[in-house]
Parts: structure tokens; C-alpha cells; sequence
């Protein structure tokens, strides 16, 4: 189907589980496309393609795409009338429909971001322990580094509508990838594979596209210049509605005490079971069968917050190892006062936290958030 004319630079098309652009104009084209990839001026088409569903999807086609890779882009080609010696394509598990499409103007100069993307099961920060090295023109899997990948790509398609030299075109993807990355950071994304944030997938795509005229080359998309805050103003907000449509990430959904600790290790139930453990039975019930009002509250979610945060501050060596036990117990305070309502309890509950905190190990941060929790819903139904 086709979706809309860009001006005279480009036709975007949808169709089943692609999505590409026809340059109506020669483009100089930068991609991470592992054929036809790399810095050209011959690209005619821009197509990114749902290769996969994100969950039990490995079949032959799923190989072909690894082993034979420039006859699966001349399959795919094939079906729409493309040449593929000529089209640079991106390879997802998002499904197609998600796309979301942003285009952004200063004077007569448009940048449109096409993103398609999914979080949920790949989200990686950099430097995370790898699974894979390239070795003899084969991949070998590192052993006992943990979870295997799973699927889960942000592909990033953008168009320019000026010409851009060889410089800027590559500083554009620094561009995209920060815009990209500041959105991850907005919505707490945690890595799968560490106790970080995220900063992206393992198998994220980039590719931009400038038309080529006769025009001056813009030489700069750095975040200074009217083109950068362009990129990154598209791209934001196409990866955003993309995880939003894709994984129904949003802010008010991040909302969430679970949401910020897992990255820890833990989930919904071991947080159930980590809080019921200081109550009794009947408080127990309670607070299981009520565990969206604590998990969702804002004022809880925000003293949580704090709390992770200062966590990540030492351990990005802002704070000193040596002050942790004093800031968590401090904060762990806040996490039971937000809970109980009880302003003038703040002192007791920070001198009853700091009792048993023996160190400050994640394991022992989650046992604390875990402890103050409880305290508070404990203190919120004390009858006095």
C-alpha cells in the first residue's frame, strides 16, 4: 500500500511485512545493513522487513537469513518489484503495523524517522557480557555468560531532504543513537542482561538517507545544528510511539516499583513474597491481594526510585561504597514513609532498616525496599 509522497524525494510504501521507501532522487545512503550496507550513493529503495514473530519463531527461513543472506534479500525484493542489488534493507521481529512515521521541519529543510522496535525480551546496555565472537568467518558462542538473546530490534530508518556530506552522514547516526538512548533513559528500560539501564538492543538498526542535488552539503548533524535537533526530534518521537504501539511501553505504564527493581533480579512474585514475608497472615493477604495500589502509587514509585538511582550513583563511582549503608537505610525511610503516610515516623523506620543491613549488595537493596514496604503497609493500618 502506499502510505504517502514525500514532496519529489521519496514514495513510502507498507506492504504485508515490509515497509520501504522509493527515492524519486538519487540519495547518498549510511546503513548497518549487512548487504548493501555501509556508506553509497546507488541505493534506490530503504525497506525495513519483519523477518520473524518475537516468541518460538526458528525455521528455515530464519537460517537463510544468516547463512545465505543476498539470496533471502533478493527473495524478499523479488515479491515487490525491487532490485535488490540497489536496496538496502533492515531486519526485525516488529510486526510492520507498529511503525511509527515523524517528520520534523525548520524553513525548507524536513527530517522524517520511520522506527519499528520491541524492548521487551533483548534490551541491552552497552558493555553488557557478550554471547558471541566472530572467529574465521563463523560466530562462536562464549560459554556460561547467561541469558541467551532473544529477539528484539529498534531499527531506525531517517530522511533528509538535503544533501549531507560523508562526515555528517555518520555523526547523523551519533545523532539518532543518543535520540534513540534518551528515550530508553526516560522510560527506565532495564537491561535483560545486567543490572543496568538500557541503552539500546544487541541487534539494533540504523540507516539515514540524504538526497543528493545540487545544492551545498550540509556539513555538521551534531546536536548545535538545526539538522541535528531536527534528527533527534524525529527519532524520539518515533521510537517512543513505536514501544508504546509494539510493547505498550509508556510512561504511565513504567509507573511501577517492579518495573525498577527487576533489573535486580526479581519479578512480581518473588516482590509479593519479599513483602509478605514481614507481615503477619492477615496483613500478608492483604497486601497481596492490593499489591498494584503499593506497586502504582506515585509517591511510593518515586521514593523507589530515589532509592535505585543513588544505587546507580555508586555504582557509577558518583558515591562512595562507604556511604551506602546511610543513604539506603535513609532512603529505605523514605520508601516506608510514602507507604504509611506517617511523616513522623521517618526516624524510627530508618534506625529499624539499618539494623540488619549488612551490606549493600543488590540482593540487599531488593531485602530492604522489600523490608520498608512492609513496614509502612504495617504502619498504614496500625490501629492506634
Amino acid at each position: 500500500m502506499h502510505l504517502k509522497t514525500y514532496d519529489d524525494v521519496l514514495e513510502l510504501y507498507r506492504n504485508q511485512k515490509k515497509i520501504y521507501a522509493k527515492f524519486l532522487t538519487p540519495h547518498r545512503v549510511i546503513s548497518t545493513c549487512r548487504v548493501n550496507g555501509g556508506l553509497r550513493d546507488d541505493i534506490s529503495v530503504l525497506l525495513n522487513h519483519q523477518s520473524c514473530e518475537p516468541c518460538n519463531h526458528m525455521g528455515a527461513h530464519t537460517k537463510k537469513i544468516t547463512q545465505e543472506p543476498e539470496a533471502y534479500l533478493e527473495q524478499i525484493c523479488t515479491r515487490e518489484g525491487l532490485d535488490w542489488r540497489y536496496c538496502a534493507c533492515l531486519g526485525t521481529a516488529a510486526n510492520m503495523n507498529y511503525a511509527a512515521i515523524y517528520k520534523e521541519q525548520f524553513q525548507n529543510l524536513w527530517v522524517m524517522a520511520v522506527a519499528t522496535g520491541g524492548v521487551e525480551a533483548n534490551a541491552g546496555r552497552a558493555g553488557d557480557d557478550a554471547h558471541y565472537y566472530e572467529k574465521d568467518g563463523a560466530w562462536v558462542h562464549v560459554d556460561d555468560i547467561g541469558k541467551t538473546p532473544t529477539p528484539g530490534t529498534i531499527n531506525i530508518m531517517i530522511f533528509i531532504n538535503k544533501p549531507l556530506n560523508c562526515g555528517s552522514m555518520a555523526r547523523a547516526i551519533v545523532t539518532a543513537t543518543e535520540a534513540k538512548t534518551a528515550v530508553l533513559q526516560e522510560l527506565a528500560v532495564n537491561s535483560r542482561y545486567s543490572d543496568g539501564l538500557a541503552t539500546g538492543t544487541g541487534t539494533d538498526q540504523i540507516a539515514v538517507a540524504a538526497r543528493l542535488t545540487d545544492e551545498p552539503e550540509l556539513t555538521s548533524a551534531g546536536k548545535h545544528t538545526k539538522l541535528g535537533e531536527l534528527i533527534g526530534k524525529a527519532v524520539k518521537k518515533a521510537v517512543r510511539k513505536t514501544l508504546c504501539l509494539q510493547n505498550r511501553l509508556s510512561p504511565e505504564g513504567q509507573r511501577s516499583v517492579k518495573i525498577h527493581i527487576e533489573r535486580f533480579g526479581t519479578d512480581k512474585k518473588e516482590m509479593i513474597q519479599g513483602i509478605c514475608s514481614h507481615l503477619n497472615d492477615d496483613l500478608a493477604r492483604l497486601a497481596k491481594d492490593n499489591i498494584d495500589s503499593i506497586n502504582r502509587d506515585p509517591l511510593i514509585v518515586a521514593a523507589v526510585a530515589a532509592l535505585v538511582h543513588l544505587r546507580d550513583k555508586s555504582a557509577w563511582g558518583i558515591l562512595p561504597a562507604t556511604c551506602m549503608k546511610e543513604i539506603f537505610s535513609s532512603f529505605g525511610a523514605q520508601v516506608a514513609m510514602a507507604v504509611s503516610g506517617r511523616t513522623d515516623q521517618i526516624e524510627t523506620y530508618r534506625l529499624k532498616l539499618s539494623q540488619n543491613l549488612s551490606n549493600t549488595s543488590d540482593k540487599a537493596m531488593l531485602a530492604l525496599i522489600f523490608k520498608a514496604l512492609a513496614m509502612g503497609f504495617e504502619e498504614k493500618w496500625k490501629i492506634t
